[in-house]
């Protein structure tokens, strides 16, 4: 009799029995390959690359200005000392003490047994 029972009780409540043909729509998310927080971190990361090659590019750069720089201010230095060297002989020969007494004797100056003495000049 209980078997009965059920079975009138299942016909008169037809909201509370489970349907076996109700199919329910189930939806399923597609995962990508990479989730938010790695395309994040891989963002960070690759903008830190980027800033990071720029700086060296630039640094790299502004050394290599300042080497060509150098380089022409010593190739100035090493022409200067050159002249100056040149210069320094050319003073030499013009103060021998014979060129001297040959102009001398020349603009019609006498040297009466007198020796010619070359003057130093002393920096102080």
């Amino acid at each position: 009799m209980s078997a009965n029972y059920a079975r009138s009780w299942q016909h008169t409540n037809p909201e509370q029995t489970p349907k076996k043909d109700q199919k329910v729509a189930v939806k399923v998310k597609k995962q990508g390959w990479i989730t938010k927080g790695e395309k994040a971190i891989f963002s960070i990361v690759g903008a830190g690359l980027i800033a990071a090659g720029v700086f060296i590019v630039s640094f790299s750069s502004n050394t290599d200005a300042l080497n060509r720089d150098i380089q022409k201010l010593e190739k100035t230095v090493q022409t200067q000392k050159v002249e100056n060297e040149g210069l320094l002989y050319e003073m030499k020969e013009l103060s021998r003490p014979e060129r001297i007494t040959k102009i001398a004797e020349k603009n019609g100056l006498k040297i009466q047994n007198a020796e010619v003495k070359q003057a130093h000049a002393f920096n102080n």
